[in-house]
């Protein structure tokens, strides 16, 4: 066991610890504020506070796990190992920042509960993060630090011993809308019409027709490929559903369609379903509680598994509803216009609510990568992606981290904007398995 000295135990302290100690390096370990017992403890231990006990591995510590409430940190930052780390200490360390008040920042998405400017969605852009301003962001910077904590503690006490994780890859699919022409009823097929019409997009107008006379495929319907995959890289996918009411950005199938229905139950036969709140559900927890339930009625089970619609998230408050909706795992952490690492962790780790100052049981599975950051946002072709996620791989296989992809049907209809893109899913399954 390992035990860590400081000063002031607290929620933050507890946390930051469970997170690099137990979630991260898989050891036991004890905090202890008293010096005495430090002091004559024989095993593997360090010390993080503001002043040196003995010749014992020693952490400085910034005040940042010591303060209390949400204010703008002053963060000045040092180079170590090729990346700019936030918080750095300028007295005697073992290393020249504070990995855990860093690692805490990153993880509690401390700079989400400060003003910043929003998106046109109304999100937390990567480029507001200290992550995208120090150049770290494509970096699982939390799982590296706790690595070079384990290095450390490795190279002082030679006879303690970190067990070996294992890389692991999950493959997961949004379903914003199961089918571009099929199931849309009669007024949204009249009004697709006639907005291709208003276009002059004949293709449009006889693709439309060809599909619904059931002599083309729906563009959409591209399930059959992916059970394919599935079962051909014996995967385990995670789906997540759009099952809210029609609305600006809430386009899918209507909830209560009985192939949508159909639909959901052969992909829960194959794979995890999840719920994918609608953007609508965002601040309305009544609006989030009825599509759950609507989701574990269809499925005949609970619904635990979760991922927000256009990736929405507003620190604490949506975690906080989901919470509410006994959800116990959410995917929506990443971001939608650049890959990489948005709590800078590419393991799962449990939610900390700021305002509370308390870890709660909602699990957070962050995503490294979606499709739509590489094709629409940065404008990358398909010939092109792999040179992009394969690095983002690579920085998870170095820490023996989780690497989620995230895509979505659409996107591997192998038309329009996503010609190509199928064969990039195959090469990224390829490259990302274990």
């Amino acid at each position: 066991m390992i035990l860590i000295y400081t000063h002031k135990v607290n929620n933050r302290i507890k946390y930051i610890f469970n997170l690099i100690f137990r979630d991260l390096l898989g050891v036991e370990f004890n905090i202890t504020n008293s010096t005495s017992e430090f002091r004559n403890y024989q095993g593997p231990k360090i010390n993080y506070s503001f002043h040196t006990l003995n010749d014992e591995l020693f952490f400085y510590s910034s005040n940042l796990l010591f303060e209390t409430g949400i204010k703008q940190q002053n963060i000045d930052h040092v180079e170590f190992n090729r990346i700019k780390c936030p918080f750095a200490v300028y007295k005697s360390s073992c290393i020249p920042f504070d990995p855990f008040a860093a690692a805490f920042y990153m993880a509690t998405r401390y700079e989400e509960y400060l003003p910043y400017k929003k998106d046109k969605y109304d999100r937390f852009d990567a480029s507001e993060s200290i992550a995208f301003r120090l150049g770290f962001l494509r970096k699982p910077v939390v799982n590296i630090w706790a690595n070079i904590i384990a290095d450390i503690i490795s190279e002082k006490f030679p006879g303690y011993i970190f067990p070996q994780k294992k890389y692991s890859f999950i493959p997961t699919i949004d379903i914003d809308c199961a089918w571009a022409y099929r199931q849309k009823g009669f007024i949204r097929t009249v009004a697709g019409y006639l907005k291709s019409l208003a276009e002059f997009d004949f293709k449009e107008i006889s693709d439309r027709t060809k599909v619904l006379a059931g002599i083309k495929k729906d563009p959409f319907d591209t399930f059959d490929f992916q059970f394919d995959m599935l079962k051909k890289y014996k995967l385990k996918p995670i789906y997540f559903i759009l099952f809210g009411d029609y609305a600006q950005y809430d386009k899918n199938i209507h909830v209560f369609n009985r192939k949508f229905h159909a639909l959901i139950k052969s992909i829960n036969d194959y794979a995890e379903v999840g719920i994918h709140p609608s953007f609508a559900s965002n601040n309305k927890l009544k609006k989030l509680l009825t599509e759950i339930h609507r989701l574990s009625n269809v499925l005949n089970r609970e619904v635990t598994k979760s991922r927000q619609h256009f990736l929405k998230l507003n620190f604490p408050f949506t975690y906080r509803g989901l919470i509410e909706g006994d959800i116990l795992e959410d995917y929506s952490l990443g971001y939608a216009a650049e890959p990489g690492f948005r709590a800078g962790i590419c393991d799962p780790f449990y939610f900390y609510d700021l305002d509370m100052e308390r870890e709660t049981h909602l699990k957070l599975f962050p995503f490294a990568l979606m499709e739509g950051a590489l094709r629409d946002y940065k404008n990358i072709s398909a010939f092109d992606a792999m040179n992009y996620i394969k690095p983002i791989i690579d920085e998870v296989k170095a820490v023996n981290g989780t690497f989620i992809s995230l895509w979505h049907n659409e996107s591997l209809s192998n038309q329009k904007r996503w010609i190509g893109w199928q064969n990039v899913y195959e090469e990224m399954i390829k490259y990302a398995l274990p």
